[in-house]
């Protein structure tokens, strides 16, 4: 089994490597992967309102009879409970759908104009009454960030947002990094696209590693916390065996040149 590494939030601490779960909403499949996950050292969980798995969470880790101080739990408030009205009782029928009564860390899932303002208020008070152990973002620009600094008096301790060796964004990791903000990369595989990559290929070779495990590996030694997905047992194990190599500087380096600004998700870029 394996055991993560952490970064330090303000109330917890998030391990450096947790289980996507979009997409997952087979009972069956669900309760296989959150199982693999458990056997293979996860702690970490990231769903979604959109998601519509908050209660298959909730059941399996039930089921499954783990204890909840041994869990880092992730949701996210939809783009359609972003309203004033609607954000508060959200956040309490996700709360009672993963049978908790706190999550580790809750987000915002995309910067919504003319919402975002007063949703991260309710955030805030989420904070502040115990729901919510950390608060935080997902999809926001630096322009969305610095933004926030008008009208927050909690800053987000995260940001959630598409990140991989062929989309790197490197300047917003510079400006969360120096904003003390933990970037958290989703599709950190790119959904499987790109995966014939010859600078790839020949450091996995180099290493004696999958392709998978290199573009992982690259975003952990950039400083990032990863959410990979897969329902498959031996992909979820693999995923998370990262921690007995190194790549070294030079192929650092040579992976940090595949940046093509390749998206596979929905882009904030122009959103005001």
């Amino acid at each position: 089994m394996i055991t993560a590494p952490y970064y330090q939030l303000s109330r917890g601490r998030i391990p450096a490597v947790g289980l996507g779960l979009w997409q997952v909403k087979d009972k069956e499949t669900f309760n296989l992967s959150i199982k693999s996950a458990l056997d293979s050292g996860y702690t970490h969980f990231d769903t979604a309102q959109a998601y519509g798995n908050e209660s298959m969470l909730g059941d399996t880790i039930q089921e499954l009879n783990v204890k909840r101080d041994n869990l880092f739990i992730t949701t996210k408030v939809s783009v359609t409970n972003l309203c004033k009205s609607r954000t508060t009782s959200s956040i309490d029928k996700s709360l009672k759908d993963l049978k908790t009564d706190y999550v580790d860390l809750l987000l915002i899932h995309f910067p919504v104009t003319f919402l975002r303002r007063s949703a991260w208020r309710v955030l805030e008070d989420t904070y502040e009454n115990g729901k919510a152990r950390d608060i935080g973002v997902s999809n926001y620009t630096i322009r969305h960030l610095e933004e926030m600094k008008k009208y927050t008096s909690i800053r987000p301790s995260v940001n959630q947002v598409e990140l991989h060796v062929f989309l790197q964004q490197p300047e917003l990791v510079d400006y969360c990094k120096k904003e003390g903000i933990i970037i958290e990369a989703y599709s950190p595989i790119a959904h499987g696209k790109n995966m014939d990559d010859p600078t790839i290929l020949s450091v996995a070779k180099k290493y004696n590693k999958s392709y998978v495990q290199i573009m992982l590996k690259w975003c952990l030694q950039k400083g990032l916390v990863i959410i990979p997905k897969s329902v498959t047992p031996d992909r979820i194990r693999q995923n998370i065996e990262l921690f007995d190599f190194e790549l070294d500087n030079d192929d650092m380096i040579k992976i940090s040149k595949l940046d093509s600004n390749m998206r596979t998700c929905w882009s904030p870029v122009n959103i005001p």
